[in-house]
């Protein structure tokens, strides 16, 4: 990436949080990946500035406690937060839960890779597209 994009990836699934880690690796994403394994701990962590600026937030939609979609509800009323572009990725292909997330602003509704070569070929798209995107 030309300038640095901080990821942040919300899932609270320690096997689909390998894989990703594993897919920026093998496709020399060079973004640092920050993981939170709840909605309420990535809001702590984007509070406290715990992920620096230029941010993007990779989004689990299914999770105990506080889902993917309550997490955008508080993420979008929150002055401070609510400019940073969130990419859904998830296993849910439920038209509700697209239309739901898009109600949110996300910046895209994408289901999880079913490979690992789909992972890598997902993890180089996404930083080829966000290294070129003007960012708050």
């Amino acid at each position: 990436m030309d300038r640095q994009t901080n990821i942040l990836l919300v899932d609270d699934d320690d096997l689909d949080v390998m894989n990703v880690k594993r897919a920026f690796e093998k496709a020399k994403v060079p973004a640092p990946l920050y993981v939170a394994s709840s909605g309420y701990e990535a809001l702590e962590m984007l509070r406290s500035g715990a992920v620096p600026r230029r941010r993007l937030i990779l989004l689990d939609l299914n999770m105990p406690r506080m889902n993917g979609i309550e997490f955008l509800e508080r993420l979008r009323a929150d002055p401070e937060l609510r400019g940073i572009p969130v990419v859904v990725l998830t296993t849910s292909a439920d038209d509700r839960d697209r239309a739901a997330a898009y109600r949110h602003c996300v910046a895209g509704y994408m289901i999880k890779p079913t490979s690992f070569a789909l992972s890598v070929e997902f993890a180089a798209d996404l930083a080829r597209y966000w290294s070129h995107v003007e960012l708050p």
